[in-house]
């Protein structure tokens, strides 16, 4: 259903050892970088999409936050989730809902809140149950 999320940057090498150390501990393997765009991209190890890149936007203008918006990143269980959400924060991310249950969303749903360096909101979680 989904080719890609692409997520626009400023600060492309801050933005990049961010999501380095997140996709790392969420299993996700760095398909590309490429420094003089600057974009880089992460997917699962056994398929070449959905990816999830990161990098300056395309038309050179800056990168700007749009309201509502969010991505959410599947983990394979809830340690993860903390584990990602704590390492998020490690790298000057904000927290925006620490890890727990959501029962409002359905009773197994486990997620945690964050915002990266630039502001963009992100959140892993873990549907499955404990």
């Amino acid at each position: 259903m989904i080719s890609h999320v692409f997520i626009g940057v400023n600060d492309f090498n801050r933005a990049f050892v961010f999501y380095q150390g997140v996709m790392q501990i969420l299993g996700l393997d760095l398909k590309f970088t490429e420094l003089e765009r600057p974009w880089a991209g992460w997917k699962h190890p056994d398929t070449a999409r959905p990816l999830f890149v990161v990098g300056k936007p395309f038309d050179g203008d800056s990168a700007t936050l749009g309201n509502g918006q969010m991505i959410a990143l599947l983990a394979p269980n809830r340690q993860i989730v903390h584990n990602a959400h704590t390492l998020a924060l490690a790298l000057d991310g904000t927290c925006e809902g620490a890890p727990g249950l959501r029962p409002e969303y359905h009773p197994n749903f486990y997620g945690a809140y964050f915002r990266d360096p630039e502001g963009n909101k992100l959140c892993v979680c873990c549907h499955d149950p404990e």
